[in-house]
């Protein structure tokens, strides 16, 4: 429950309940809480119990972790024979390289073919056209429509 505590913090926590509870009443606020944790856990324990036997006998390994988004898909994804199935016959690498050598093929046999055909121009998209003469211009911002 109190994983994440550390030890300055415990330190802190001890100070701060003297402080406010004094020595001699700290032991019994200790147990009065340490006793109301007890209870809780026990309520838990129970609800959890009732539930699982209400809901019969197919779900007596249901845990209500499983409710956690995170963890149905984390379970799911590492329970499910044929995703295990899928994800062992599937080799990206594989896959990589037949379309990296694919790749390199074709960019071998169209090398020639490229130096044979002439050099095709067209407009520089990078460069901005200049601006149209002040008749020529239309009524709308074509950049803002």
């Amino acid at each position: 429950m109190f994983n994440d505590i550390g030890a300055l913090e415990l330190v802190t926590i001890v100070v701060l309940g003297i402080l406010v509870f004094g020595p001699d009443k700290l032991p019994k606020v200790i147990q009065d809480v340490t006793g109301f944790i007890r209870k809780v856990r026990a309520f838990s324990d129970s609800a959890k119990h009732d539930i699982r036997s209400e809901l019969g006998p197919e779900f007596k390994d249901f845990e209500f972790e499983d409710l956690n988004p995170k963890t149905f898909i984390r379970k799911q994804l590492t329970e499910n024979e044929d995703l295990k199935e899928i994800r062992t016959s599937f080799d990206l690498r594989k896959e990589l390289s037949d379309v990296s050598d694919a790749v390199k093929s074709s960019e071998a046999g169209a090398a020639p073919a490229a130096a044979a055909m002439p050099a095709v121009t067209g407009p520089d998209l990078l460069k901005k056209p200049a601006a149209p003469a002040p008749d020529e211009r239309s009524r709308f911002d074509a950049d803002a429509t």
